[in-house]
């Protein structure tokens, strides 16, 4: 166990693409450290939103504490600053008591919310504006959105995929709070004294799992699932309904297409979604992991501390 005195203001990010083995090595290393890990998952702060976000289970989770899993409903709205505010304290507190916060996510803009103070995670979210396009991407599709952003702002549009909705629209919301997110200008100066790490696995095998993955989750009923959140209703202008492996299958409960069509679109947007999270995080300094098991692995990282 690290001692009080050695912690500071130290925390361990664990991140990187989908399917990349997280989860696993953030528990290891939580069980050496006798400390809690921090979700950085845009997911799986949703509840009952559980098979298509290959959320932990209780018994997965081994007695670790995770934090911002399950804390809003599906139906609720959820921005990046809403992250940044519930993640910053439990940090704080893990820190006070003489623990490493462990965070582990691949939610890039998470994880960015705690390490820096970005002036557009500040800005406020204005969800009339965010349904409109929310709605304008349903019924013309996403590349029409990003068309408005490249005339709004170019700059931003450059460094986001046409897919990438969510970021599209919050550049989107940020333009019509009265400036561009291009223009926002924040020193990347980290308040914390973090160490990141990532898997290497090499891109055959990543997506060779997220292929299975994506079969163990229809194998696991994510087709009911999604039903029954629509029952409960949930409708696919939620923004959770625009994750990956929900909005697919609603597109064959909704007859737009086979299931087999809707598996083999999940595994494809999974894949593409993979490649953006890699690219994302090249920006942090993150040491690539030889792929291992999760305890050598989190062994080699406390080794480093």
């Amino acid at each position: 166990m690290v001692q009080k005195d050695s912690v500071n203001n130290k925390i361990i990010i664990i991140c990187g693409p989908t399917a990349s083995g997280k989860s696993e090595l953030a528990l290891s290393l939580a069980k050496m450290l006798n400390t809690e890990i921090i979700s950085a998952d845009s997911m799986y702060i949703y509840k009952d939103l559980n098979i298509g976000t290959a959320k932990p289970t209780p018994q997965e989770m081994q007695g670790i504490k995770h934090h911002l899993i399950d804390v809003v409903f599906p139906c609720d709205n959820f921005s990046v600053s809403d992250y940044r505010n519930l993640a910053l304290p439990i940090i704080n507190d893990l820190l006070s008591k003489g623990k490493i916060p462990i965070v582990c996510g691949g939610t890039g803009f998470y994880i960015n919310s705690i390490l820096y103070d970005f002036s557009y995670g500040n800005s406020e979210a204005n969800l009339e504006i965010r349904d409109k396009y929310m709605k304008l991407a349903i019924q013309n599709g996403n590349e029409y959105v990003y068309n408005i952003l490249k005339e709004c702002d170019i700059e931003s549009a450059k460094k986001l995929h046409p897919n990438d909705l969510k970021r599209v629209v919050r550049a989107l919301e940020i333009y019509h709070s009265g400036t561009k997110k291009s223009d926002i200008k924040d020193p990347l100066v980290p308040k914390f004294d973090y160490k990141a790490y990532s898997i290497d696995f090499n891109r055959e095998i990543l997506y060779s799992r997220i292929n299975s993955r994506v079969d163990i989750m229809i194998q696991n009923g994510l087709v009911n699932e999604v039903k029954e959140l629509l029952n409960n209703g949930v409708t696919k202008e939620n923004q959770c309904m625009q994750a990956i492996g929900y909005k697919e299958i609603i597109d064959y409960i909704e007859g737009n297409c086979s299931l087999e069509k809707a598996i083999d679109d999940i595994k494809l947007n999974t894949r593409h979604y993979a490649k953006r999270q890699i690219t994302y995080f090249k920006k942090l300094n993150i040491k690539m992991l030889c792929p291992a098991s999760a305890e050598d692995m989190a062994k080699q990282i406390v080794n480093e501390l």
